[in-house]
């Protein structure tokens, strides 16, 4: 491969890397301004141990960035967008019940929901935010590339790579651990050990404030991934 095509190949990867992490701000902050709207309560709702971040969001905003970035035509960018949060929406819960037990949306009460995962409602605000996406945010993005070549913002790059591995890692570990003390399954793995030493329920419990740790339920009360 040309050094200049694997280049622009890694470069692309590192602003991906960008568009997730910027999406998983952007997620925390919007999911802290709803709960104090309609909860009345300033509580910082995260989806990761540490840090300000939540995934889905994260992934919501790489898969606006890959798929309907050049896409010109308004209607479809709605149409695509709403396509595209309905299906991340509803894999992200179902690989959260799968691989943690636990809850974070239930829609069975709305109206044209699937599986209590999606529905058309929070699938039309998917399309609403693609358009945003594109209007907004999007120009916004493109002002990374004047960095991409910079060693400084590689090397930052590569810290905050490694952090979130680690942290994405330790989260989903510490989430399967406390699932597994949910069912009453006794440590048997110094890994196991060093989770309920260091991610203990109550620990757990504080980070995510809102998460209830259950089996899907119908009417379910609304936590974050």
């Amino acid at each position: 491969m040309e050094e200049s095509k694997f280049q622009k190949i890694k470069s692309q990867v590192i602003k991906i890397f960008w568009v997730f992490l910027i999406g998983s701000v952007i997620g925390c902050i919007l999911e802290t301004i709803v709960g104090l709207i309609f909860d009345k309560t300033f509580q910082i709702r995260q989806g990761l141990i540490y840090g300000p971040f939540i995934p889905v969001y994260g992934i919501g905003l790489v898969m606006y960035y890959v798929i309907i970035s050049n896409v010109k035509d308004i209607k479809k960018v709605f149409l695509l967008s709403m396509l595209l949060g309905g299906a991340i929406e509803y894999f992200c819960s179902l690989f959260q019940e799968i691989c943690f037990g636990t809850v974070s949306w239930d829609y069975s009460d709305m109206f044209l929901n699937i599986g209590g995962r999606t529905s058309l409602l929070f699938c039309f605000f998917w399309g609403i935010a693609g358009v945003v996406f594109v209007k907004f945010i999007l120009p916004l993005l493109r002002k990374i590339d004047m960095y991409l070549y910079s060693k400084k913002f590689k090397c930052v790059t590569a810290v905050l790579a490694v952090f979130m591995v680690m942290n994405i890692s330790i989260s989903c570990m510490a989430g399967a651990r406390q699932n597994e003390r949910m069912q009453k399954i006794e440590a048997s793995t110094k890994v196991d050990a060093f989770l309920d030493k260091y991610y203990p329920d109550w620990v757990m419990n504080k980070v995510y404030s809102n998460k209830i740790n259950r089996t899907r339920m119908p009417k379910a009360e609304k936590v974050n991934i």
